[in-house]
């Protein structure tokens, strides 16, 4: 009990905190500021391919995240994302002083989540204002920007040392200065190549100083460049300017990271990034980063009359947008890019989670989320050989291989079995969205076809005509090896229906067995009517909402008696270790019977105890520090869209059905929703 009351102490002194700092006086709801250092948690700057997160240090980067870059964790683990080399600490001297945290005034951050940059400013001695954007490039995504104003009020010598700081991890590194020549354009480049931890991966980082009058003929006054390399693992290129009073002196720093996960030439491949930044006149670089987020955000949410609502549900909407892009076939891991959290693996988060949010609002992204499980089909259809089944099997943890990616040691690799299903429910809904046959004939039914086969070899026919799933892992990971778990027995049975209706829509005729079986598979029930969360279960404590989730997303439990003996059942037996997004299940179907109020209570539930300071970055759990947590970001998002605003995806696309507002909410829209980027509102 004891430790119970200190926790929710500590809790609501970090709580009050962040509500203290987080500029509940921006009024556009796209701003959050802090002038509040301590019990930091930043918020990364991200493009899809790169992230960079920030200090609460000035001119620091806590690290650089590479996105679908793998290398083995340890000889004989498994694969973990690549902790890229840091470009973005700097340091600063004014009069031959280093700027620190100690010696400087007036620290603020700002994130401006509508043009994806985060600024800090600080002022020295009452002799400078200093300021520095940084920009993940959503238009060059293998690059970061970091934009410098400085401000003098007295006479000052400035001195500026850039960094690539390569972690110790990485072998072989080389680090070197070369001024680049092509005519009369000279192209300064600070450059480190090294292999990865265990020699997977050839990464190449390069990054030179900007200053932005470089093409208006005045490149000779360009400060000198000195280059010095404390070490392999540490290499510097500096400048010193004589700064006058009065003066606004500007300058940016730009690096690129390659990999030879994506290129073949990592090095050359950074070097010319590089180029393009610096020669690409700083207004139209930016412009087209900030014209990208602009079109990104044509899906958005706007609330009124809760400003607090509305800054965290754009928040996380922010970080699912920073997290993919469209053009990649790529997915989103629970971490997103803020962290090497879960090895950076893809699981189920994905598709359940934070995939239908996208589909709503960005099908473009949408459409790389479920083309970088058709990519490793072939992958899925080996492993589903392997383990004895037919059609395809796909890996609880998945990395660029495709192969599973889970550590042997946790049984969910070897047992959590819905993820196949999972897959298969967000390519009809794809379909189901877009309306792409084209899509749907080419890769959505050759990977739903697949899975339907395995659900058929992997069901286990029982003596009176039923069928059970034996042996999984259900989404409740705290039940393990049992038997007729309700969510993967639900999945499958959705999945099945899925294939038979994907078969119809281009002209074929479904296997019969898979509608026998979809039709037989066993949901086990207590004799209330309530539904059992497996064969076995008799009421203990769960990591996450299982049963609930045949109510919503699946429709599989749709009477409203069953539905509210479910909730009232299940909702007292969530871990308060559990993640964020059970709750969020359990809000949206209160949502839609209607009731409002319990709707509210479970989506503030799902996420602000998860919120860390200054500026409610979302952790896994209420009792957990490993912020940003995408998955729980993608459940409240569904509380909005599918709850809220009563949005569903059907066979008919997306349509509204009994929308309710929180009694504080004056107004719901949504924007951008569909191939024809409607616009819902709720009064």
């Amino acid at each position: 009990m004891s430790f119970k009351i200190t926790k929710n102490f500590r809790f609501l002194i970090l709580l009050n905190l962040f509500v203290i700092t987080s500029a509940l006086s921006q009024e556009s709801g796209w701003v959050l500021s802090t002038t509040e250092n301590q019990n930091y948690t930043g918020i990364v700057t991200a493009n899809g391919r790169i992230g960079i997160l920030p200090s609460s240090n000035i001119l620091e980067t806590d690290k650089i995240i590479l996105n679908n870059v793998y290398d083995k964790e340890s000889p004989l683990g498994v694969s973990r994302i690549l902790l890229g080399m840091n470009f973005g600490n700097l340091d600063l001297y004014i009069n031959n002083t280093k700027l620190r945290n100690e010696n400087i005034s007036n620290w603020k951050q700002t994130l401006n989540m509508k043009e994806a940059s985060f600024t800090t400013t600080f002022n020295y001695n009452s002799i400078a204002e200093i300021s520095y954007t940084v920009y993940a490039l959503r238009n060059v995504p293998y690059s970061g920007y970091f934009d410098f104003e400085i401000k003098s009020s007295k006479d000052i010598d400035l001195k500026v040392v850039g960094k690539i700081q390569t972690p110790k991890e990485y072998l072989t590194p080389l680090s070197t200065f070369r001024i680049l020549k092509d005519a009369e354009t000279t192209m300064p480049i600070l450059q480190t190549v090294a292999k990865s931890r265990l020699g997977k991966h050839t990464v190449g980082t390069s990054a030179t100083f900007i200053w932005h009058d470089i093409n208006s003929g005045k490149e000779n006054q360009r400060p000198k460049l000195t280059h010095h390399k404390i070490s392999e693992y540490n290499n510097h290129l500096s400048f010193e300017k004589k700064v006058k009073k009065g003066e606004h002196y500007k300058f940016a720093w730009t690096a690129a990271q390659c990999s030879t996960q994506d290129f073949f030439d990592p090095q050359n491949e950074s070097e010319r990034f590089v180029i393009f930044n610096l020669l690409t006149p700083q207004n139209d670089l930016l412009n087209q980063h900030k014209g990208l987020w602009e079109n990104l955000w044509k899906g958005d949410i706007i609330i009124d009359g809760d400003l607090q609502s509305q800054l965290d549900v754009r928040l996380a909407l922010y970080h699912l947008y920073a997290f993919s892009r469209g053009d990649s076939n790529l997915s989103i891991a629970p971490m997103g890019l803020s962290s090497q959290g879960y090895n950076g693996h893809i699981f189920w988060d994905t598709e359940l989670w934070m995939y239908p949010p996208l589909l709503v609002l960005n099908q473009d992204i949408a459409r790389s989320l479920v083309n970088y499980r058709s990519d490793r089909l072939e992958i899925a259809k080996r492993k589903a050989v392997n383990f004895g089944y037919k059609g395809a099997m796909f890996p609880w943890e998945s990395d660029d291989t495709g192969e599973e990616a889970t550590p042997p040691w946790a049984l969910t690799g070897t047992f959590e079995h819905h993820i196949t299903a999972d897959v298969g429910i967000a390519f009809w809904n794809y379909y189901r969205v877009t309306k792409d046959k084209k899509w749907l004939q080419e890769r959505g039914y050759p990977l739903l076809k697949e899975v339907a086969d395995y659900w058929i070899s992997r069901t286990t026919r029982n003596s009176d005509g039923s069928y059970s799933i034996k042996n999984v892992v259900g989404a409740n990971e705290f039940a393990s090896n049992i038997d007729d778990n309700a969510f993967t027995n639900g999945s499958a049975i959705t999945c099945l229906r899925y294939a038979s209706l994907a078969a119809t829509e281009i002209g074929l005729t479904p296997d019969k067995i898979w509608k026998e079986v979809s039709n037989k598979i066993i949901i086990h029930k207590f004799e209330d009517g309530t539904t059992k969360e497996h064969s076995k279960y008799d009421g203990d404590q769960i990591k996450q909402a299982d049963v609930n989730l045949l109510a919503y997303p699946l429709d599989i439990v749709s009477d409203q008696k069953t539905i509210l003996k479910d909730l009232s059942y299940y909702e007292p037996k969530l871990a308060e270790e559990g993640p964020a997004m059970a709750q969020s299940v359990f809000a949206v179907i209160y949502a839609r019977l209607g009731d409002a109020e319990n709707a509210f209570r479970l989506f503030k539930r799902s996420y602000e105890p998860n919120k860390r300071p200054p500026f409610g970055a979302l952790a896994e759990a209420a009792t957990s520090n490993n912020p940003y947590f995408a998955t729980g970001a993608g459940g409240m998002l569904q509380t909005v869209i599918f709850g809220f605003a009563g949005l569903h995806i059907t066979d008919d696309g997306i349509i509204q059905k009994n929308p309710v507002l929180p009694s504080g909410w004056k107004k719901l829209t949504i924007t951008g929703v569909g191939l024809k980027m409607k616009t819902f509102v709720i009064e």
